[in-house]
């Protein structure tokens, strides 16, 4: 915290509005009562009975298939890793032979372990379409047909398909599996049903599908945790940039101050240093992302530009510029033409009329070193 503290510190006053770069896999923490869920959805399921002896082994045939729902309550406790209770039945297939296969009630309350692969691998993104989230849990099953009626152990496993559609709200697709003790389904002749090895042949199974909807409550977005690194970089980058160019400036006011004392007021020679300064612009510079000054200094020249040009019929060109490196080009070329427009304000403060002034806007470029250079609005006389 300390040395994000240093970092913002290094920044101007301007820094308000600045794009701060971020880490790719870590975020900020949000409170416990943020990035909560709710779900619903309905489900086909097809079981798989440890006594079965059935030849069809379609899962969507009438022999094993048939169709529930399920709701779940869930928080993400980080961008890759949640937790769920979900709550699923309530019909499923009692598969005995291939005529045999009645339909019982059941209800499976399981708490789950979700891990949110594309975030994990690829980096938080709010705004990514699809997340991939497999899952594992335990749980509690029960039959409530037939003299099933025992509780037993649930184990389930899961992948989990989310589709954004906003913030709030996700599209799912659920392919779930569930195994639990052979006597679940309540098979009166069921000879794996005491069996206590290990195999697959011992549980009964059920695999589904599922869809539904999930809204997330409050807040469900992440805010990425600041790349310290990147940020002091850019901040000293845009430090030494920022003084190199008011060195410059002073030395030219300088000069340019020395040759208005030698000169007669009104006379040639002051059109002479109207035209030096037609050609060699002034520059204003800006902060990353931001079309807040970044120093206040750099109106002095601009405002002595003003001074001598006050009364004269010249227009004045104002040209907005953004950094190509930071930014798509729709963005840099709205971002340019708000910098301009910062400068034609000041610029009408100063005494200007709006009428003579030419506002261009350049976007992205990069055509001066060091890059944040790019950064800048430029006045020249017309």
């Amino acid at each position: 915290m300390f040395l994000v503290l240093v970092a913002a510190g290094l920044g101007t006053a301007a820094a308000q509005d600045t794009e701060v770069p971020g880490e790719k896999h870590s975020v900020m923490t949000n409170k416990f009562w943020a990035n909560w869920f709710v779900s619903g959805g309905f489900d086909f399921n097809a079981a798989y009975s440890s006594q079965e002896k059935c030849p069809n082994k379609n899962p969507f045939s009438s022999d094993r298939g048939t169709f529930g729902f399920d709701v779940a309550v869930g928080k993400w406790f980080t961008p890759g890793i949640g937790l769920r209770t979900k709550f699923q039945g309530v019909w499923a297939k009692q598969v005995n032979t291939g005529n045999l296969h009645p339909s019982y009630k059941y209800w499976n309350l399981h708490e789950d372990v979700m891990f949110n692969l594309t975030n994990l691998l690829g980096g938080y993104d709010e705004s990514r379409l699809w997340n991939f989230i497999p899952y594992v849990g335990l749980g509690v099953v029960r039959n409530m047909s037939r003299g099933g009626r025992a509780y037993n152990v649930s184990y389930n496993v899961g992948l989990l398909n989310n589709f954004r559609i906003n913030n709030h709200l996700n599209v799912f697709l659920d392919i779930f599996a569930l195994a639990a003790k052979g006597n679940m389904d309540g098979a009166l002749n069921d000879g794996w049903n005491g069996y206590r090895r290990l195999e697959a042949r011992h549980y009964d199974k059920i695999v589904g599908l599922s869809v539904g909807v999930t809204y997330n409550i409050g807040k469900s977005t992440w805010k990425k945790a600041p790349n310290v690194e990147a940020l002091i970089a850019m901040n000293q980058e845009q430090m030494n940039a920022l003084n190199a160019e008011l060195e410059s400036q002073r030395e030219e006011n300088e000069r340019l101050q020395q040759m208005l004392d030698a000169k007669i007021p009104g006379g040639p020679e002051k059109t002479s240093v109207i035209e030096k300064i037609r050609i060699m612009p002034l520059s204003v510079f800006f902060d990353i992302g931001s079309s807040r000054i970044a120093s206040r200094k750099d109106l002095v020249n601009v405002k002595e530009l003003v001074e001598m040009v006050r009364e004269e019929d010249r227009k004045i060109v104002v040209t907005g510029y953004a950094d190509r490196k930071t930014g798509g080009e729709a963005y840099n070329r709205k971002l340019s033409e708000k910098r301009a427009q910062a400068i034609v304000e000041e610029l009408v403060k100063m005494g200007i009329t709006r009428e003579r002034i030419v506002v261009e806007a350049k976007g992205g470029v990069d055509t001066i070193s060091p890059f944040s250079y790019n950064r800048r609005v430029t006045i020249h006389l017309q």
